[in-house]
């Protein structure tokens, strides 16, 4: 049996950016940390007796041969690596899916650790990255851009600059013990209880991108062009220690991030936003991921106290976070014959 742990990730700076169809054009970047909530993988290989293979997930499904699995990520990754022995894989995880953490490139990133484990194959970070890249990207065609994936096989905290070829250069950036915890004691993230798939908004916001004619290219292209320009000026103020700034910054971001699709807010929760800015001292926020619901954080300097209690009575309960200290990796291995 091997077990894989793998972080979710919270973008601080970029979003959008890493998808092809922005950074083939401008190039991409991406600030961004892996957290201390997990996905755990479990691959188990089954006696041969077996005669089939089980996958659980939030559904479960046996099946004869890697063909017939309906999950696309399990059945393209044992399909790349030619894995045809009856194997039970099942998931956990610290937080829900579908809520803009980067469950899914979490996930497929924990199964390619565990498969390379169980073929006793070494594989680099970068490697696990890229070859999920390539089933999301290439194999899939799913409207997704690259920062999921590499944040949860690096972890920590990261800027990834995309070149227009793809190719992703990865730098840590060594933020102090003090910094951070002022940073996760201002920056709260809430749970708006909302999941949904962001593959609708990232869709829409890849097919503007791409096609110069079609109706609010310009304006999502000028948007992303923007939050590629405060990603950086992001990463600055962590530099400079100005957590602050950051909070500012996010509401720049969160403002030119809206303008790409009628999709990425909801009416109750860009009233709410307003509300905490005016009564409970909010500098800046923004709905975690692609948008549409999930995780919504806010930059709180003064009022945390206040501002839990307030959001706790809309049924929105805060979690505790802080930077992962690495990404995805094997925590057991006891692989039977």
């Amino acid at each position: 049996m091997i077990i894989t742990q793998t972080p979710f990730r919270i973008t601080l700076g970029g979003g959008g950016t890493d998808l092809p169809s922005f950074y083939r054009d401008h190039g991409g970047f991406i600030f961004a940390m892996g957290i201390n909530k997990f996905i755990y993988l479990i691959l188990h290989r089954l006696p041969v007796t077996e005669r089939k293979s089980i996958i659980r997930y939030s559904q479960v499904e046996i099946v004869n041969t890697p063909n017939e699995i309906r999950h696309p990520l399990v059945r393209e990754a044992l399909q790349l690596h030619n894995i045809h022995e009856y194997v039970e894989i099942s998931s956990t995880a610290d937080l829900p899916a579908k809520t803009g953490l980067g469950s899914s490139g979490a996930y497929l990133v924990g199964l390619l650790t565990a498969i390379r484990t169980y073929k006793r194959q070494s594989i680099t970070p970068a490697e696990v990255a890229e070859e999920a890249c390539h089933i999301e990207m290439d194999i899939l065609r799913e409207p997704v851009g690259k920062q999921d994936q590499y944040m949860a096989a690096f972890g920590g905290v990261q800027t990834l600059e995309i070149s227009k070829s793809g190719q992703v250069n990865v730098e840590h950036l060594s933020v102090d013990f003090m910094t951070m915890l002022e940073f996760v004691q201002k920056a709260r993230v809430y749970y708006t209880g909302i999941q949904r798939s962001a593959n609708a908004i990232l869709k829409d916001q890849n097919e503007a991108s791409k096609q110069k004619e079609r109706s609010g290219h310009h304006q999502v292209v000028d948007s992303l062009l923007h939050i590629k320009e405060i990603g950086i000026e992001i990463k600055k103020s962590f530099l400079e220690k100005d957590l602050d700034r950051y909070g500012l910054l996010m509401d720049e971001h969160w403002q030119f991030k809206k303008k790409m699709s009628s999709h990425i807010s909801l009416s109750e929760l860009d009233d709410l936003y307003e509300k905490v800015k005016k009564e409970y001292s909010v500098l800046g926020g923004k709905i975690m991921g692609a948008g549409g619901g999930g995780f919504l954080m806010l930059y709180c300097p003064d009022k945390g106290d206040e501002l839990d209690s307030f959001m706790t009575t809309h049924n929105m309960p805060r979690i505790d976070y802080f930077p992962s200290t690495e990404g995805s990796r094997v925590i057991h291995d006891t692989v039977g014959y």
